[in-house]
């Protein structure tokens, strides 16, 4: 059946769907990994969680951050996808605090780019944009699934039980590896508007919120990878840094090599063992 792959352990490149980044040609899938509340949020699929609280990790804070300025979100259209090695991806994102219509034609935007390079996710960091807002649909077709609008995100528990995953991301074209992480996860944020809410993700939507929270906590999906899965990549990754020092004609900023040589750091925040 289309899209049995999906419910497997381990994903394996689908001919039509190579990663989880890329958006499927079948229907809406949202329905097979998440059931849905009287009030229409998505809900686990398991109750076994983990507070964020227990498991304190050196770089994921809860203290306030740094709130943005108007001249943090602005932008110039059309929007382009930032690619690795570029610092923007590690630098700190601000909390939004102005809910206005710039900031709703910046959301578009990021769907409308998200949509044209086949993604199904993408952080506002990735547009060089470095708040903490992000945009995803797992069906990854306009007018198809749901568009999703987070702002200020937090995690408040994640679930015990973690899968093995093949992911890609935007800020690494072509680039696919196997990353764990949690099934589950509960999250408060903030919408379009500035209302606080709670909501419940599990299955692919929480796989593609998860990935793109680590962009707001300047973290990459390489970073929790094993040192065998890095390994098998670290050809591609070396590629972008000198493909970022051909454009630029700067050193690159970081360098798979060295953190290749050294005992590869945890990454911070949840989810990580």
């Amino acid at each position: 059946m289309a899209g049995a792959a999906w419910l497997q352990p381990i994903f394996k490149p689908h001919p039509i769907f190579p990663a989880f980044c890329r958006r499927p040609t079948f229907p809406a899938i949202l329905h097979r990994f998440s059931s849905f509340s009287s009030a229409g949020q998505l809900v686990f699929t398991t109750n076994r969680f983990t507070p964020v609280h227990a498991q304190a990790k050196r770089g994921f804070s809860l203290k306030e951050d740094e709130v943005a300025s108007a001249a943090d979100v602005e932008f110039e259209t059309p929007l382009k996808i930032v690619e690795y090695p570029d610092p923007i991806l590690r630098a700190k994102n601000k909390r939004i605090d102005s809910f206005d219509d710039n900031l709703k034609k910046l959301v578009d935007e990021m769907f409308d780019i998200m949509y044209k390079t086949d993604g199904i996710g993408l952080s506002a960091p990735q547009v060089g944009l470095n708040v903490q807002l992000m945009v995803f649909n797992p069906v990854g077709e306009r007018g198809q699934g749901e568009e999703i609008v987070l702002v200020n995100p937090r995690v408040s528990r994640y679930s015990q039980k973690t899968r093995l995953f093949n992911e890609g991301c935007l800020s690494f074209p072509g680039i696919y590896a196997d990353v764990q992480r949690p099934e589950s996860v509960k999250i408060d944020a903030r919408d379009i508007n500035g209302a606080r809410f709670t909501v419940n993700l599990s299955g692919l939507p929480a796989r593609v919120f998860q990935h793109e929270f680590d962009h707001l906590q300047g973290i990459l999906f390489f970073d929790r990878m094993t040192e065998g899965v890095l390994e098998s990549i670290s050809d591609q990754l070396q590629a972008l840094e000198k493909k970022y020092e051909d454009i630029t004609g700067l050193p690159s900023p970081e360098r798979i090599e060295s953190s290749k040589r050294m005992k590869l750091k945890a990454a911070a925040g949840f989810g990580k063992s």
